[in-house]
C-alpha cells in the first residue's frame, strides 16, 4: 500500500500531517509523531507580536545604554534577569534544530502575524535552522469594520511576496474561509507564488456569558462538522490552482482523512483529534486509511486523491443541484413531524 505523497515539492511518507500544536512545539512530541507515521510536522506558531515585542526591547536596551561604554550592549542580554527567558525567537529556532536532527520527516515552521514588515528576517533565520517550509498563518480580523475588501485581501499578497523574497524553501498559507470570493483570493495567491494553501485556519471563536458580562477567548477542539466546507472548497480549487492544497479542520477518524483526499486534498492536517487521543492516534488514522483503501480497491493515494473533486462539466454533488438535493431530503425526513 502507498500512501507516500507530494506537498510543497516536498516527498511525504504519508498523507497525514501533525499541524501547529503543543503536540508538535516539543521534540519529544514531534518524535513520538514521527514514530506514529505521520508524513511532516508543523511547528507552532512563531507571533509577530513576539518578533514586536524583541524589537522593542532590543531598541529599548540600545536607548539606555547609548552613552555607556562602546562593548557593553553586546554583553548586557546575557546579564539581565528575566531577558534570556523571553527571548521567543530563539528558542524557536533551537526547536527548529534540534526537531531537524532528531527525525527524519520534513519539519515546517509557521510564522503568524499580520503585517509584511517584520517577518523577513525571521524566515530567513527558520530556512538555516533546517525548516523545510514555512507555513504563513495569516490571522488577519480587520479592527476598522470600513476597510474597503481590496486593501484587506492585499495584506496577504504582501505578507507572501515579502516572505517568498528572502526565502528558497517552499511558503504556504493557511487561510480562514471569510472572503468575498475565496476562489479568487486563492487563485491571486496561487499567482503570487504560493507554493501551498492550507484550508482552513480557525479564528479564536469568542463568546458572551449573560451571568458574568464577561467576553470568553477560551480554545475549542475542532468538530467532524466543520470539515464540509474546507472540503467543498477544495474539491473546487484541485485543477483550478497549481499550488499543493492541504486539508485542516474536523479530522477525528480515518473516514474524515479519506474524504479530504477524495475531494483533492494532498495533506490531510490534524491537532485536534491528535489532543484528544494522544500522538499515536496518528497510526490508528493512518491503519484505518489502508484498510479503507484495500477494501475499496486502491494501491495509492494517488489513486483516491481527487475522485470526487469538481468535475470540469459541472459540480453536481457541491453546487446548486447538491443544495436543493439536501434541502428535498430534509423536507422528506420530517415531513412526519408536522
Amino acid at each position: 500500500m502507498d500512501l507516500t505523497t507530494k506537498y510543497l515539492g516536498l516527498t511525504l511518507r504519508s498523507p497525514l500531517v501533525a499541524s501547529a500544536g503543543p503536540l508538535t512545539g516539543t521534540v519529544g512530541g514531534i518524535a513520538r509523531l514521527d514514530a506514529a507515521g505521520v508524513g511532516a510536522v508543523v511547528l507552532p506558531s512563531l507571533f509577530e507580536e513576539q518578533l514586536r515585542a524583541e524589537a522593542e526591547r532590543d531598541w529599548r536596551l540600545a536607548e539606555a545604554y547609548a552613552d555607556s561604554h562602546q562593548e557593553a550592549p553586546g554583553y548586557l542580554p546575557g546579564y539581565l534577569p528575566g531577558l534570556e527567558a523571553s527571548r521567543e525567537p530563539r528558542r524557536y529556532l533551537d526547536l527548529i534544530e534540534r526537531a531537524v536532527a532528531t527525525v527524519r520527516i520534513p519539519v515546517i515552521a509557521s510564522l503568524n502575524g499580520v503585517s509584511p514588515g517584520g517577518w523577513t528576517d525571521y524566515a530567513s533565520a527558520m530556512q538555516r535552522a533546517g525548516a523545510a517550509a514555512i507555513e504563513l498563518n495569516i490571522y488577519y480580523l480587520p479592527g476598522d469594520a470600513l476597510i474597503p475588501a481590496r486593501d484587506a485581501e492585499r495584506r496577504y499578497t504582501e505578507i507572501l511576496t515579502t516572505v517568498k523574497a528572502v526565502v528558497s524553501i517552499p511558503v504556504a498559507v493557511k487561510l480562514a474561509p471569510y472572503f468575498s470570493s475565496f476562489g479568487e483570493m486563492a487563485v491571486i495567491l496561487d499567482h503570487a507564488g504560493a507554493d501551498g494553501m492550507v484550508l482552513f485556519n480557525r479564528f479564536l471563536q469568542t463568546d458572551i456569558d449573560p451571568e458574568t458580562f464577561t467576553v470568553s477567548s477560551g480554545f475549542r477542539l475542532s468538530s467532524a462538522a466543520e470539515a464540509a466546507l474546507p472540503r467543498a472548497w477544495i474539491s473546487r480549487l484541485r485543477g483550478l490552482v497549481r499550488c499543493s492544497l492541504a486539508a485542516s479542520t474536523g479530522v477525528d477518524s480515518y473516514a474524515d482523512v479519506a474524504a479530504y483526499l477524495l475531494a483533492g486534498a494532498d495533506v490531510v492536517m490534524s491537532t485536534s483529534a491528535l489532543l484528544r487521543h494522544g500522538p499515536d492516534h496518528a497510526r490508528v488514522l493512518l491503519d484505518g486509511l489502508r484498510a479503507w483503501m484495500d477494501r475499496k480497491g486502491f494501491a495509492s493515494v494517488a489513486d483516491v486523491r481527487g475522485l470526487l473533486a469538481k468535475s470540469a462539466e459541472g459540480e453536481p454533488a457541491y453546487g446548486r443541484t447538491g443544495y436543493l438535493s439536501a434541502i428535498e431530503q430534509a423536507s422528506h425526513a420530517f415531513a412526519a413531524r408536522r
